[in-house]
């Protein structure tokens, strides 16, 4: 088995990094592969309203000249995606939410890319704004139908400076439960397959309140 995660911020290594790898270390220790793709460096243009992707149903998004598309297929090939970002305005990094616009809403229009795949959020935030950001993160989770691993808290951790997170004794100890909690999460929908029969996916209904 394999997680994706995704790093949101525009620095390498830095807080969101070093969350995502405290969680990422417990998912390794059960067994499970991960990598971490660094999104929030790239110039990412947000989502065009154009339904291509919707026309195509080919897993791709029309906009051209950055990663998008393969970012999509990592995601399609995981077991697991983790999403990270740090708290820029008491909401995720600007290039995350282009990235997550597109890439969630190429997976919906193709037979939910992502539906059942186990899916969990982190933030790592100076001092305020984390759950407005986690809150974010987890809508796309949620919209796409995916099986969320929980911890002992919200997934926040707190630092300033890259690494300081680590002075976060809590955060560090939500992160490290995430980790767990979502190696467990994936075994059982691993071990599930086969013996458990999922719910038919329904057709999507919309329904608009001004007529």
């Amino acid at each position: 088995m394999k997680v994706v995660a995704f790093n949101g911020s525009p620095n390498k290594e830095g807080n969101t990094w070093n969350a995502l790898k405290l969680v990422t270390a417990e998912l390794e220790r059960e067994g499970i592969e991960t990598e971490i793709v660094h999104v929030g460096n790239a110039a990412i243009r947000g989502c065009a309203a154009c339904y291509a992707c919707l026309k195509n149903r080919n897993e791709e998004c029309v906009l051209p000249g950055d990663d998008v598309n393969e970012w999509i297929q990592k995601m399609k090939a995981a077991d697991g995606i983790l999403l990270g970002t740090p708290v820029h305005y008491a909401a995720m990094a600007g290039a995350m939410k282009s990235f997550l616009d597109r890439a969630f809403f190429v997976a919906g229009v193709n037979d939910g890319l992502l539906r059942h795949k186990v899916g969990a959020s982190v933030v790592a935030v100076r001092r305020s704004g984390g759950l407005p950001a986690f809150d974010q993160l987890n809508n796309f989770l949620m919209y796409a139908e995916m099986l969320i691993p929980t911890s002992n808290y919200w997934n926040v951790i707190h630092g300033r400076t890259p690494g300081e997170v680590h002075q976060d004794p809590e955060g560090v100890q939500i992160m490290r439960v995430l980790g767990k909690n979502m190696a467990f999460l994936m075994k059982l929908v691993e071990n599930g397959k086969g013996a458990v029969t999922p719910p038919e996916r329904e057709q999507k209904t919309f329904f608009s309140f001004i007529h």
